[in-house]
């Protein structure tokens, strides 16, 4: 027996060996899939699952430029002139996340890469700050037209963010938010025009990184376009790996 676990009181070495227990081993997961696939849902349940943090790229900007890190300050500058932010910047503030505590457990990455040339940065960064890699890669699987369904059905609570949907989850009062009363809305690229284009440019952005993935063998597609309950028990099995 080691001499630092031989000088431990029994009372130590219990507590050490539940908190090893029941914490998760690490894991760095990637969430694929277009609007409406059911991220949303299960990104947080994966969060709870595994305690991990939950990193959306698009909360993190905001977040940044919010708190004014120097990657937010440099992010708000760019968009400030209409700019696209560059990947060094988003790689950047996904680095200031996974050093803190939140991210101990690892992560899921929700948004991010999107090209081929981004998930090799990622991986540079990952591996030069010694943490990890990317353990798996999942993407929701759901035929075009029932996301057109999903979606173009989709109604919000601007306030709170909380959503509806006139087939699938109606609000108890037709257009009126549950708890508040207050009015719903649909968002103007809630349409199906605008989401057959996104759909298509996401489909072909998205296949190169796919592949890029699977051929280091971490790529698993999930069969989205079932219930949540489903869908989580697949999600499960391929984490249990």
């Amino acid at each position: 027996m080691p001499a630092d676990l031989a000088r431990a009181s029994t009372t130590d070495l219990l507590a050490e060996l539940k908190r090893r227990m029941e914490s998760p081993p690490k894991k760095n997961i990637i969430l694929v899939g277009p609007p409406g696939s059911g991220k949303g849902t299960q990104a947080p349940l994966i969060k709870d699952k595994y305690k991990l943090c939950h990193l959306a790229t698009g909360d993190l900007l905001r977040a940044a430029v919010a708190a004014g890190t120097e990657m937010g300050k440099a992010a708000k500058e760019v968009m400030e002139k209409g700019g696209l932010v560059s990947d060094e910047i988003v790689i950047g503030i996904i680095k200031d996340n996974i050093s803190t505590p939140d991210c101990g457990n690892g992560f899921i990455l929700d948004g991010f890469p999107r090209t081929v040339v981004q998930a090799e940065k990622l991986d540079g960064m990952l591996t030069s700050e010694g943490v990890g890699h990317i353990d798996h890669v999942i993407e929701f699987k759901v035929p075009d037209a029932t996301l057109v369904e999903r979606i173009c059905g989709r109604l919000i609570h601007p306030a709170s963010g909380r959503s509806y949907h006139e087939k699938f989850h109606p609000p108890k009062v037709a257009g009126k938010d549950d708890e508040t009363g207050e009015p719903l809305v649909k968002r103007k690229d809630d349409n199906e025009e605008t989401l057959t284009k996104r759909l298509d440019a996401f489909h072909k952005q998205t296949k190169p990184v796919v592949d890029y993935y699977a051929k280091q063998g971490l790529y698993s597609p999930v069969d989205a376009d079932r219930k949540a309950d489903s869908v989580s028990a697949t999600i499960a099995a391929i984490l249990a790996k």
